[in-house]
């Protein structure tokens, strides 16, 4: 019965270690959107910058708060006059002594004026809103390539592998054969060798090829937010279908408009902008509005005093003026004034730093494209060229040296042309993300 179950998990073990995920672009890209926690991170940033947003318009506008507070006091004299013998034997109380005190305040607030300083903030506020949403799209954008990179280079990965496998089979066979024909005493043990050692390096080969397939799933598996010991089943694979892209000043200009980081900065700039006029704002009058109702028991304004809810209210207009802080204002508007010139370099460093990037992106494409018409050619060739040598060989006229060079030059025909094909999709993948598409 034990080595039943034994053997039942053994069984359900095995199978569950051959499962793959079958995994499209597509779905890698959809994965990776939901699971990544970078991206969690950006968008929590921008549900802040909104909620900041939010604050600093509110601030703009009337402000209504309530208070209500009770206070017991301790016994004294009520406030009396008298007594004026003999017309007056006992005190008359004017102002009898409440000891449980009662007060509700409610203050509605105004500002009027507070030196450009709150709109400013608010605009502020906005600018920086949008902005952490451009940076988001930019986080965004940064996995979508960097999933597309991994994707792929798995496929880059698993295809030199099935080559290699091919290739490894191709030479078993050969060396068969070759063994077979000494045995004939049709050839001599020293091909057999060549053989052998062509064999013992392709299988190691083989081996890195295994590990480099193990070592790109994992990275795809982190990229995408699975376990990394996840067996994901690639279900697409690359379509040679060249884009037709402009020039490469067209590519810079619509980058320059395009990239989200730069409509970021743009919105930094703005914001700092506000921030110096909020910073100029000490060297205004601040003017405020404000109007209260009390209802308080007793009513300090009402005399004398009774202990009765009485209502009463005031309106007033206030103003303050800095007339000397130290040079505050001069030292906070010079703050505001280097950050927003810190912004304006951030935005000209990147500027440089997209239009380097995309004319690589764009040479490495043109690279790119061109290896893939000679490599495909290169394939033909190799295969063509071993095709004639094993027809020579078998015939007797060609050497197990001449069939070694025509089998490794096909391996490498083929792991050349798998390079272009990937490096070409990874080259379109880098242009469509340096141009903000």
């Amino acid at each position: 019965m034990k080595r039943a179950i034994l053997a039942s998990v053994i069984m359900t073990t095995s199978l569950f270690a051959q499962t793959k995920l079958p995994l499209t672009l597509e779905k890698a890209i959809e994965l990776g959107l939901e699971n990544s926690k970078v991206l969690h991170s950006s968008q929590m940033k921008v549900e802040y910058a909104d909620a900041k947003a939010g604050e600093a318009n509110a601030a703009r506008l009337p402000s209504l708060k309530f208070i209500g507070a009770y206070t017991r006091f301790s016994q004294v004299p009520p406030a009396s006059v008298g007594p004026f013998p003999p017309l007056l034997t006992t005190p008359i109380v004017l102002s009898p002594t409440v000891l449980n005190n009662y007060n509700m305040k409610l203050t509605l607030t105004q500002p009027l004026f507070t030196g450009f300083r709150t709109d400013a903030l608010s605009r502020a506020a906005d600018y920086f809103a949008e902005a952490q949403s451009f940076e988001y799209s930019k986080d965004k954008s940064d996995l979508v390539y960097n999933i597309r990179v991994a994707y792929w280079s798995l496929y880059k990965a698993m295809q030199i592998k099935m080559v290699l496998d091919e290739n490894v089979e191709q030479v078993k066979a050969h060396l068969k054969d070759v063994q077979n024909m000494m045995a004939q005493g049709m050839t001599t043990n020293n091909d057999v060798l060549k053989l052998q050692v062509q064999l013992s390096d392709v299988h190691l080969k083989q081996i890195d090829a295994s590990n480099g397939v193990q070592l790109a799933m994992i990275a795809l598996n982190s990229t995408i937010g699975i376990p990394l010991t996840t067996k994901v089943d690639l279900e697409s694979s690359v379509v040679h279908q060249p884009k037709q892209y402009g020039d490469l000043d067209t590519l810079i200009a619509q980058a320059m408009a395009s990239r989200p980081e730069l409509k970021a900065l743009d919105s930094r700039i703005k914001a700092g902008e506000a921030g110096v006029t909020a910073a100029r704002a000490g060297w205004y009058p601040q003017i405020y509005a404000s109007g209260s109702a009390y209802y308080s028991r007793p009513n300090a304004r009402i005399y004398p005093t009774l202990d009765l809810f009485k209502e009463t209210w005031d309106v007033s207009v206030g103003v303050s003026f800095d007339v000397w802080n130290w040079g505050t204002t001069v030292h906070q508007t010079d703050q505001a004034q280097a950050q927003l010139a810190q912004v304006k370099d951030a935005l000209r460093e990147i500027q440089d730093g997209i239009s380097l990037d995309l004319t690589q992106a764009y040479l490495n494409l043109q690279q790119a494209k061109e290896r893939i018409s000679v490599a495909d050619q290169g394939v033909r060739q190799a295969e063509e060229n071993n095709r004639v040598t094993s027809k020579r060989f078998n015939a007797g006229i060609a050497s197990t040296s001449d069939m070694i060079d025509a089998e490794v030059a096909q391996l490498q025909a083929k792991t050349s042309y798998t390079n272009a094909l990937v490096d070409y999709e990874l080259a379109q993948a880098r242009i469509a993300k340096s141009i903000g598409d």
